[in-house]
């Protein structure tokens, strides 16, 4: 179900960029999001990560010139770092729970850099939205196989 859920998301996420004009954190994050729902607490740490990413970008920004593909490496890069740095600590402070994690290294930083881009209530919704579009879609082709 997991390749499903990826092309399901994709699919949704760009019908959903072409008719709205919005996009829900980008083309490929609600399709991994969605995969991670039924363990929220992996969604939650990834949109954590994305926003201390938009916040430390914010500081950043004040002293470098920050922009187009700068912005965007810079938002991987510190949404990767925020997710790997999560994922070393959590075992000191959630005993061996290993699904308390962001959702991979690169889905935080590109959430944070459609936050920067979009605002963050029009990308949230938007997420949120397609997200649930692609987790019901792909448990309803689930069950019909």
């Amino acid at each position: 179900m997991n390749l499903e859920t990826i092309f399901i998301g994709t699919v949704v996420a760009l019908l959903y960029t072409e008719f709205m004009g919005l996009y829900p954190g980008g083309i490929i994050v609600p399709a991994f999001i969605a995969l991670s729902l039924d363990r929220p607490s992996r969604a939650l740490v990834t949109l954590l990560a994305a926003c201390l990413s938009l916040l430390v970008y914010k500081v950043i920004s004040r002293y470098f010139i920050l922009f187009g593909k700068r912005r965007f490496v810079i938002m991987i890069l510190l949404g990767g770092f925020w997710a790997q740095l999560w994922f070393l600590l959590s075992p000191s402070f959630f005993s061996g729970s290993p699904e308390v994690r962001a959702v991979g290294l690169i889905i935080p930083g590109l959430l944070a850099n459609n936050l920067e881009r979009q605002k963050f209530l029009p990308t949230l919704a938007s997420l949120v939205t397609v997200v649930v579009i692609t987790y019901f879609l792909a448990n309803l082709i689930g069950m019909a196989r």
